[in-house]
């Protein structure tokens, strides 16, 4: 298979595998992927599982004709990619071994050699030539092992991703992408989200055009789909509003309170309820609808005065990915002593940002008026931003929205007449209440400030401290008019028509612009309000706060260079040239500093 003119597949598929790793179920096979790049000289790009020798060399073969491959690149020991490192030097004794200096070391430890004689350790930055394509190496440790590196071609601008952007299933089977990565990342590469974060920020200063995992399809278009999925993963964010309800049961009356729960949660506005019976389900597909939704529901008895065994076991899972960023709810069955909330709130201590309902049930044994009430309790505080974010369930007059109000950080939605837009601003002022009026100030070089001065109106999404760095990222860092900010989403809409954030505020206000103050690199727009929603208690994001602890701190530490003021992006070389733009947020040379 061509990937491109020069670039070929030789990769194979099994569908001998029942469980991955040992454990994750692959009803759809695996695929290992190996490349060969064909040029003035001929690199190899990982090997094949051990069960797949004489495939995987006959396909080497095919596309080598008469020739000799000068080098094996070597991107991660994983049996899997790696198994078959020996009998390739067996076969073309001349190759080179290009790797990081500790896959050299898990050489040694698994075939017994390390290949002094033919190696060629490279680290960040390093380069390979082939002729008329060059290679850049790019370290990328703990996603998911210590030694791996990935591989970019300038020339064909592919990047060889390693175990990064895989997925479970064979490549001679048609299946959703989207799923089976999440399973694939989430189970594999999940608890290194850091480490891919980073990996993601080195990959943004490249111009990629084709991806090459080392599981799953080549990818090729779409490639910001694919990125933003990742992104949203490693940083542990929800990937879509919805509740997962994981539950086990011994005699069914906690699975009775369950079911109820879930029924009520659909008719309250709920966009996604899944059901999860821990003892009976895949425990994999289970933890990845935990990490795919914003908000859990635990359901469990008292056991020996602890948790029933399957909901540890998925609350370790949880943790030992770093699940965070989410709303959890508890219930707890007991016929004489119940501990079960106790325990589970224990077990997720140390995860970041979870935000546990003021609302606990207690079954004792089963379903009663008290234990109902408290159902409809946490219904209730579960779904009250779905049923304010619809047009036939909200309070549209919700003034307390204006309480909302600080030295905060909003995103400002307006629209062109062709497509949405957002802007971050932090100057949102209520300066009367006898009526109500809203000041807000925008610099007048943003698309935003041209937009609503010629429609006059425009909608205050108050952020939470729970917003990720992506949402500036998508409305701080580029232009409304060269961008569709909200392409890959279907908005939520006011009254105005206007889009207000499904996610990340806790309320917002419909504005018409009464008056405009000429402030002049600003223009100060006083508003009356319209429309006015709560979401949720949850806290503003404050100045202070996003500086404090969302903003990224730049990794400056024996660099040499220059840092953007904006995001933290650092460049590393004696000058800045003056022409230079942050591939992150898209500054200018003038944001950025000399790192002292």
């Amino acid at each position: 298979m061509f990937i491109t003119n020069d670039i070929r597949y030789i990769g194979v598929n099994d569908h001998k595998i029942d469980l991955f790793e040992g454990q994750y179920v692959v009803p759809n096979g695996m695929a290992y992927n190996s490349y060969a790049i064909i040029d003035e000289k001929i690199a190899v790009l990982d090997t094949v599982d051990a069960n797949f020798t004489h495939e995987w060399l006959d396909n080497l073969q095919s596309v080598l004709g008469n020739r000799q491959p000068d080098y094996l690149i070597v991107q991660h020991m994983e049996p899997d990619h790696s198994a078959n490192i020996a009998n390739f030097v067996k076969a073309y004794p001349a190759a080179r071994i290009v790797s990081s200096a500790k896959a050299f070391v898990m050489m040694k430890n698994f075939f017994g050699t390390d290949f002094a004689d033919r190696q060629i350790i490279v680290g960040e930055g390093d380069t390979l030539s082939l002729g008329k394509h060059e290679l850049t190496f790019v370290t990328a440790p703990m996603v998911h092992w210590p030694e791996v590196i990935v591989t970019y071609d300038s020339t064909d601008k592919v990047l060889f991703s390693a175990d990064g952007f895989g997925k479970f299933g064979a490549l001679d089977v048609e299946e959703d992408w989207a799923c089976e990565a999440r399973r694939y990342y989430i189970g594999i590469v999940g608890k290194y989200g850091a480490q891919v974060q980073n990996l993601l920020k080195k990959a943004a200063g490249l111009d990629i055009q084709t991806i090459c995992p080392l599981h799953g399809p080549v990818l090729k278009e779409n490639l910001g789909y694919y990125l933003g999925l990742y992104n949203t993963w490693s940083s542990y964010q929800p990937e879509e509003e919805g509740i997962v309800i994981a539950y086990t049961s011994v005699y069914g009356n906690t699975k009775k309170a369950v079911l109820k729960l879930a029924e009520k949660l659909k008719a309250n506005g709920c966009p996604k309820v899944v059901v999860n019976d821990l003892a009976r389900c895949d425990m994999a597909e289970a933890v990845e609808d935990a990490f795919r939704y914003s908000k859990l529901v635990l359901a469990t008895t008292t056991y020996n005065a602890e948790i029933f065994p399957f909901m540890r076991e998925f609350i370790h899972h949880l943790t030992e990915r770093n699940y965070s960023n989410r709303t959890v709810a508890l219930i707890e069955n007991g016929s004489w002593a119940p501990l079960a909330a106790k325990v589970m709130r224990e077990l997720l201590s140390n995860s970041k940002n979870i935000t546990f309902t003021d609302t606990t049930v207690k079954i004792l044994s089963a379903l009663n008026d008290e234990s109902t009430a408290q159902l409809d309790a946490l219904v209730e505080e579960l779904c009250r931003e779905y049923l304010a974010q619809q047009d036939q369930t909200a309070n549209k007059n919700d003034l307390t929205a204006l309480f909302k109000i600080g030295y905060g950080l909003y995103v400002v939605t307006s629209n062109d007449g062709k497509k949405d837009n957002g802007l971050i601003v932090n100057t949102v002022t209520q300066v009367t209440d006898t009526p109500n009026r809203i000041a807000v100030t925008i610099n007048k070089a943003n698309y935003s400030h041209h937009i609503i001065k010629q429609t006059g109106k425009m909608n205050i999404n108050c952020l939470t401290v729970d917003a990720p760095f992506s949402v500036f990222e998508a409305f701080g860092f580029v232009s409304g008019r060269n961008v569709d900010k909200f392409a890959n989403c279907e908005p939520l809409r006011s009254d105005n028509g206007l889009v207000f954030l499904p996610r990340y505020i806790n309320s917002f206000m419909s504005l018409k612009v009464e008056q405009y103050v000429d402030l002049d690199t600003h223009g100060m727009f006083i508003c009356s309000v319209t429309e006015a929603r709560v979401l949720s208690d949850r806290d503003t994001m404050t100045y202070a706060y996003y500086h404090a602890n969302v903003k990224p701190k730049p990794e400056t530490d024996g660099k040499k260079g220059y840092v953007c003021k904006i995001c933290g992006y650092v460049y590393e070389g004696e000058e800045l040239p003056e022409d230079f733009i942050c591939p992150l947020c898209k500054h200018g040379a003038a944001d950025f500093e000399k790192i002292q």
